[in-house]
């Protein structure tokens, strides 16, 4: 392992083991303090933020777009302080830690039996929700998490995902998408977070008036096991209690080919996250570059 491999997996280790021994205000109040200083010293991350909702935000002035941004970091350092803490959190705070519009979309195609894919942007935190229906709902799901470097990194997000409830499969090609269709044949539930994909699988999307190319497996799920896609978005409000929308479901196209099927049913789910996203762009936490102009400028992936 690389020194800067160790450093990070120690970070990572440190938060895990002290902040979620702080009281809930002195943990918001630290994520408030490092995001303003991160945020102060105008790095790569902050500049990449800005230039996203640039798109998101047309027409936004340079002051307006830094005070997205000073936000967005306060957001994206609220979801780390809550998820290093998650773990310490008793059932009822769990419980009581989130509110959904529109879940009866979620319950009734589950009572179903037909199983359910939820997509979701990176907006606030996607980990709560997790714990959300796990504890609330009293449903286990399943999901795919990347694979991080170093792999004791990696390692940690998987235990503390499974701590959770959920169960988690690498991001390993097709044999996580054929275990992801045998729990949907069996009615379960699966969530994937949907909003970037840069392989050459990915499909190309019209996403704030530019192309970008986001994942096909939410649609190709769907089309394989009958499964319901729901696409889901999520944000914060002044209060302690995350708020969330269960948008309606998206239909399999009657015709087509399955290539022309998985486009029309992505770009469904790229406006639906369009929607929360225009709706509280300080909670999208895309510190990476996404719309293909920017890729290509790039020269590749950052």
């Amino acid at each position: 392992m690389s020194a800067a491999d160790r450093f990070a997996d120690g970070l990572y280790g440190l938060g895990w083991s002290t902040v979620k021994k702080l009281p809930e205000p002195v943990a918001a109040r630290l994520g408030r303090s490092i995001a303003d200083a991160v945020w102060k010293r105008r790095g790569k991350g902050v500049r990449r933020l800005e230039a996203n909702y640039a798109r998101v935000v047309p027409g936004a002035s340079p002051q307006r777009l830094a005070e997205l941004s000073r936000a967005g970091m306060r957001s994206y350092l609220r979801y780390w302080m809550e998820s290093f803490r998650l773990p310490a959190w008793s059932a009822e705070r769990v419980r009581t830690g989130f509110e959904a519009k529109g879940l009866h979309h979620l319950t009734e195609g589950l009572a179903s039996g037909r199983g359910v894919v939820l997509a979701l942007p990176h907006l606030a935190n996607w980990d709560l929700a997790g714990a959300w229906v796990t504890t609330k709902l009293q449903t286990p799901f399943t999901t795919v998490a990347e694979r991080l470097k170093p792999e004791s990194l990696y390692d940690r997000f998987v235990a503390y995902r499974e701590g959770l409830g959920m169960e988690v499969l690498p991001h390993s090609g097709g044999a996580a998408f054929g275990t992801l269709a045998r729990r949907l044949r069996d009615g379960g539930l699966v969530c994937l977070v949907a909003d970037r994909d840069l392989s050459a699988s990915g499909v190309e999307v019209d996403f704030f008036g530019e192309p970008a190319r986001m994942p096909a497996g939410p649609a190709l799920l769907a089309q394989q096991t009958g499964a319901l896609l729901l696409p889901v978005t999520l944000w914060y409000d002044d209060s302690p209690v995350m708020k969330g929308r269960v948008h309606p479901p998206i239909e399999v196209p009657g015709s087509g080919t399955r290539a022309e099927k998985t486009s029309v049913m992505t770009q469904a789910l790229a406006d639906a996250f369009a929607t929360g996203i225009a709706e509280h762009p300080e909670d999208w936490h895309m510190l990476q570059r996404l719309w293909l102009a920017d890729l290509d400028t790039a020269k590749g992936p950052s």
